[in-house]
């Protein structure tokens, strides 16, 4: 991509994602993550129905009347955008790619994130770490992540979701909020690794996905090709036993998924490349409400 229209893209997506942060997501998202926990802020004069324990004594002592310890919320946080960078996601039949969506989706989180004075870092994976992007806080640190979706190209076509959150759990240290923006297109079991991760940080888990892997469009014969694995054959559409097996088939995969994310206590939405993800990000913002 050119430098030129990698920057025309990254100012198209900052107005979509800051627009978005500002006047639809600011409140969600300080209510559905939580700081780490409460800071002293201010001491005030004693009300009627205030907790005793608040009772400041020093201070008490001091101007002859009872006063009460103010505490806040620690609202700094880590926010982790753990972004799939395999074979898979370079794929869309409708509005736009998976990739597309995923880096609207991570730019608005993150334009979210630093308007609540939180740091924000990435790690991009496939089969293996692609990229570390470290947390900072800033508008410029933003727009540098959102560059590097943009136009980074991962060594590895295959997915592995158990080496990202490995990963995550060695390099993050203190508690953080992670997302993890995958179609989730997996060959192992994660839900080992995501329930012990879950148990260090907070975990939410953001599925995109094209409308064809839901339902096969009658188009008669069709070329296909694992992105991943490069595998090409030719499949007949037309076919009504072969689309009701690949409902079937996009049926049992889901329930998989959904089972490891209940069983890992993980909230997770899915949102397909033909649907506005606001809505599904707000739904999933108020699960945590």
């Amino acid at each position: 991509m050119e430098a030129q229209e990698i920057i025309k893209k990254v100012r198209k997506i900052e107005i979509k994602a800051r627009g978005l942060s500002s006047n639809i997501f600011a409140g969600q998202y300080h209510t559905a993550f939580k700081g780490r926990g409460m800071a002293f802020s201010e001491v005030r004069d004693y009300q009627f129905g205030d907790d005793v324990r608040d009772i400041d004594w020093n201070v008490t002592a001091r101007f002859h009347r009872p006063y009460v310890k103010v505490f806040e919320e620690e609202r700094e946080l880590t926010v982790m955008l753990l972004i799939d960078v395999s074979g898979s996601l370079d794929f869309g039949t409708r509005r736009q790619m998976k990739r597309d969506m995923v880096t609207e989706i991570a730019a608005t989180l993150a334009f979210s994130a630093i308007q609540n004075n939180d740091k924000t870092g990435v790690i991009f994976f496939s089969d293996k770490i692609e990229k570390y992007i470290p947390p900072k806080k800033g508008r410029r640190h933003i727009l540098y992540i959102i560059r590097e979706m943009l136009d980074f190209k991962g060594e590895s076509r295959r997915t592995d979701i158990n080496v990202a959150l490995q990963f995550l759990s060695s390099v993050i240290k203190r508690r953080c909020t992670a997302f993890v923006l995958s179609d989730f297109y997996v060959r192992d079991s994660f839900s080992q690794s995501l329930t012990i991760c879950n148990r260090k940080h907070d975990i939410a888990a953001i599925q995109v996905y094209d409308p064809f892997a839901k339902e096969l469009p009658d188009v008669g014969l069709l070329k296909v090709v694992d992105a991943e694995t490069g595998f090409e054959q030719y499949i007949d559409t037309g076919s009504r036993r072969l689309r009701q097996a690949h409902r079937q088939y996009w049926l049992n995969r889901q329930a998989m998924l959904q089972d490891a994310f209940n069983k890992s206590n993980v909230d997770n939405i899915s949102i397909s490349t033909d649907e506005d993800f606001v809505k599904s990000l707000l739904l999933l913002f108020k699960k945590r409400g």
